[in-house]
């Protein structure tokens, strides 16, 4: 397949290029609204065909799938764009940053029968698929409570609108908070109901935008999680930790983009490592894009899935700055 990168973000330079060519693709076009951005971005990476005109991309018969890496607030009307010109578009988290324009995007590309999928990097790393897989086994028993952690150091040149741009989708909640959300419902295989959460700011921002948040999500099964998300954690390691009636699962560093974390198996036989087979995450995700607009399979992470992690990302902000419990409803 032939695609086109819209956003000359850092994840499309350092991880989606890459992934969409091991997959066996190429990319035709790179789009961003700053030319001389655009151009510098595919001199690096011998991309034919720079432009800061979206339209011309669209156009393009040739091109079948797009991957949208542009600021949270253009999401929507991007991928809306280009599922009218027949596109497949796979999307950055979050999907878009009302529940009303991600319900939009469900429906126009169920209308033109294309592809939408949200790039949910996690779900598709080795570690988190086998914690889903011990879970399903039953060896743990029944699942009392989990506890994440997604507590990371946002680096000098990552800042930006992240931690200025209220908006327009800035703070950690749409940044790490969603990732959490769409991490949990695949290895639990359930849905939240309700949250409650608290955020902090002034760290490395202004004091309007939450730099860090914790709080509890109970889902459908009656199993209550804990998560805690930062920007500003700078010597934190990432971890989940699964407490089971028959035994418990303890992950290590795995909440990351590079292939790599330990899990933990802890029972009644003791502390005992699984072997885990690391896996690039993102040629994982593009290798089941691509088989899910040519074979019509299921992409990792669905329109739908998106949908989900938006709205529960939603509920965590409304949460943090009510101080009340809320009720996680999605759109249909």
């Amino acid at each position: 397949m032939k695609w086109a990168l819209i956003g000359c973000s850092n994840i499309a330079r350092e991880w989606v290029y890459d992934a969409i060519n091991a997959i066996g693709d190429s990319v035709e076009y790179i789009v961003s609204s700053d030319l001389a951005r655009a151009s510098a971005f595919a001199a690096e990476h011998n991309i034919p065909n720079p432009t800061d005109d979206l339209l011309v991309a669209l156009r393009d018969p040739d091109v079948t799938a797009v991957y949208i890496s542009t600021k949270n607030h253009l999401h929507c009307s991007q991928a809306l764009s280009a599922i009218a010109y027949n596109k497949h578009v796979m999307c950055e988290k979050p999907i878009a940053l009302t529940a009303d324009d991600a319900y939009k995007m469900l429906m126009a590309a169920q209308q033109q029968n294309v592809v939408l999928a949200v790039n949910h990097h996690l779900r598709n790393a080795a570690s988190i698929k086998k914690i889903r897989e011990i879970i399903k086994s039953g060896i743990i028993g029944q699942i009392l409570t989990v506890s994440l952690r997604h507590a990371v150091y946002l680096p000098e040149s990552l800042r930006g609108w992240r931690i200025h741009d209220k908006e327009n989708g800035g703070g950690v909640i749409l940044d790490i908070t969603v990732h959490d959300a769409d991490t949990l419902r695949f290895i639990l295989d359930d849905d939240p109901v309700s949250v409650s959460a608290m955020a902090q700011s002034g760290t490395l921002s202004n004091g309007d935008i939450p730099e860090s948040v914790m709080g509890i999500m109970r889902f459908k099964s009656g199993i209550l999680v804990n998560f805690y998300d930062s920007f500003t954690a700078k010597y934190a390691q990432t971890g989940l930790d699964i407490i089971g009636t028959e035994g418990s699962i303890i992950a290590k560093d795995i909440m990351t983009q590079n292939p790599r974390g330990e899990i933990y198996l802890v029972n009644q036989d003791g502390c005992n490592p699984i072997t885990i087979h690391h896996e690039n995450l993102y040629e994982n995700s593009f290798r089941q894009f691509k088989d899910a607009v040519q074979h019509g399979q299921a992409p990792a992470a669905s329109s739908e899935d998106g949908q989900w992690s938006l709205t529960i990302g939603l509920a965590v902000n409304e949460a943090a700055c009510s101080g009340k419990t809320v009720t996680v409803a999605i759109k249909e």
